[in-house]
């Protein structure tokens, strides 16, 4: 059986609260042997590669340029697209479930492509952004559930838990 495949997505840009914060998720996920996916580059996506990739984790890094060297230095594996925002579909179908944190435009897209694609969508409420405009709402009519309110590493753990166990037994 394959690991779980956690795409998190969230802010380019993070102060230390959010970068301490999001490396004790990837922390977390790492030590929980999730293979953790991001858009491979600073913000969010660093800090959840940094704290996975110290925990032994698996991390990826689906770049929006054509240059392996424009990725994070805690990406083990790099993909680089030449898509720019294009990406944001590759990442979003990467994803068995995706956690997002705060997030501009390129996040938005993101939670578009993952709600579209059915993926489970946990979005953190404190750091702002449009994971908590959109928390607890549906995008559209498309599907029946919301994207899932957390705010808190212990309350994501249940809801993840959860997910994983419901993907387990398809």
């Amino acid at each position: 059986m394959r690991n779980l495949q956690v795409v998190v997505i969230g802010d380019a840009h993070a102060d230390k609260e959010k970068f301490d914060f999001c490396e004790q998720l990837g922390n977390y996920l790492g030590e929980k042997g999730h293979i953790i996916i991001t858009g491979g580059r600073s913000g969010v996506m660093e800090a959840v590669s940094k704290g996975a990739y110290k925990a032994g984790g698996i991390t990826v890094g689906i770049l929006p340029s054509a240059n392996l060297e424009d990725a994070n230095p805690w990406c083990r594996v790099v993909i680089p697209t030449d898509l720019g925002h294009g990406r944001n579909s590759i990442t979003a179908l990467s994803a068995d479930v995706v956690i997002s944190i705060g997030g501009k435009a390129g996040t938005l897209t993101e939670l578009g492509f993952a709600w579209i694609y059915n993926k489970p969508i946990i979005s953190f409420t404190q750091f702002g952004g449009w994971s908590e405009i959109l928390s607890s709402q549906q995008i559209d009519d498309r599907r029946p559930d919301n994207i899932i309110a957390v705010d808190s590493l212990d309350a994501l753990k249940i809801h993840l838990e959860s997910i994983a166990n419901r993907i387990k037994k398809r």
